[in-house]
């Protein structure tokens, strides 16, 4: 299914995992891309997930937390060993990712970056999480999204 022509979509078909995209009009004046995902697609706001990158001690490191909270920049650079961080400039994140804000996905990213993923994750059946474009999400196992990435799951959600 992946048929929308994102890096993301391709490694998920390419990989063979089980996934559905969920497609919706991306509002450009709606204050959060991840909140409105979970509005417009009638979704629990907690099994949405955002990618946000930050820099940790220098390098680039993503985090994917809940739409409904925040990222702990002191308990992502504790979970890939580093001291301090902050968050990424935007055209950096936006480089090193090869996605536009709003449309960042964990999957299938030009540069391949450490990825902690937050603890709640693993309390869902399936979650979603960006699919590399404004206005599409993609629904799958954590299990998968942590395999794919090669992602360390720790608690990072503030």
């Amino acid at each position: 299914m992946a048929g929308k022509g994102t890096p993301a979509t391709a490694l998920l078909a390419k990989q063979k995992v089980a996934h559905k995209l969920h497609a919706y009009d991306h509002d450009p004046k709606h204050e959060s891309y991840g909140l409105e995902a979970a509005e417009v697609l009638g979704l629990e706001p907690d099994r949405v997930f955002k990618t946000l990158v930050a820099d940790v001690d220098g390098k680039l490191t993503v985090g994917v937390v809940p739409v409904t909270g925040q990222l702990d920049l002191k308990a992502l650079a504790a979970a890939v060993g580093g001291k301090r961080a902050k968050m990424a400039d935007a055209a950096a994140a936006q480089r090193a990712t090869g996605y536009v804000l709003g449309g960042i996905s964990p999957l299938g990213q030009r540069s391949r970056l450490p990825v902690v993923i937050d603890e709640t994750a693993e309390k869902f059946e399936t979650i979603y999480c960006s699919a590399g474009r404004r206005g599409l999400e993609v629904e799958l196992v954590p299990a998968d999204l942590v395999r794919l990435t090669s992602a360390t799951v720790a608690p990072i959600r503030a």
